[in-house]
């Protein structure tokens, strides 16, 4: 089962989520709380597999929340993911760079909040489609290409190929029926471009992508 905890300022919003997760058959909702104070304790308390977090919530909003559980400072990271009604790129660059594993907005549908769900708990990614290539293509331009770094090693050819389906938003199911690679193959070809070039996820690898002018 994939322990979910739920943040979110308004009841009705909590409740809706709550019917639609725990009607699947492998997700449990194991809390939810109405300000990010509470969810900063109950997520310690509870360790759940994944944080459900709205961004505009009292005490704490879910971008200090997001950074306080999941950040790059957090020894022992829970997995996020942020759900909001405002598609704004510094929302986004922030949920992200703080440490969440996917960003969603509210209107985008019981089946990727399920899926943001699975991907999160599995150690993949979910970015709202709308927001995924114009979030990314942020990443771009001479002014960010001079401040990233070169990998470790070289790449492969098909680790670059991996790569650039990441960068196009692509999960790692669709990045395995595209390349004709197993889900595993997959997977060990995103471990090793993180550890090449100093990512925490596949958001960041898409990131790297972007900045170096892989995509280009």
């Amino acid at each position: 089962m994939i322990r979910v905890l739920i943040a979110d300022d308004q009841s009705m919003v909590r409740m809706g989520f709550r019917m639609i997760l725990d009607a699947q058959d492998d997700i449990e909702v194991v809390a939810d709380v109405e300000d990010g104070v509470a969810a900063v304790t109950k997520a310690r308390e509870l360790r759940p597999d994944v944080c459900l977090l709205d961004i505009r919530m009292p005490g704490l909003d879910g971008l200090e929340v997001t950074r306080q559980l999941a950040g790059p400072e957090v020894a022992d990271p829970l997995k996020v993911v942020v759900v909001t009604t405002f598609d704004l790129d510094e929302y986004v660059h922030t949920a992200l760079r703080n440490g969440a594993s996917g960003f969603l907005l509210k209107d985008a549908g019981p089946a990727l909040l399920i899926e943001a769900i699975r991907a999160a708990d599995r150690g993949d990614a979910l970015v709202s489609p709308q927001v995924t290539v114009r979030l990314l293509k942020h990443f771009e331009g001479a002014s960010a290409r001079r401040s990233v770094e070169p990998p470790k090693e070289p790449l492969t050819a098909r680790e670059l190929d991996v790569v650039k389906a990441a960068a196009r938003g692509l999960t790692n199911t669709e990045i395995g029926a595209e390349l004709y690679m197993s889900l595993s193959t997959v997977k060990t070809h995103l471990a090793a471009v993180q550890g090449k070039v100093g990512a925490r996820n596949r958001v960041e690898i898409a990131a790297w992508a972007w900045r170096s002018g892989l995509m280009d």
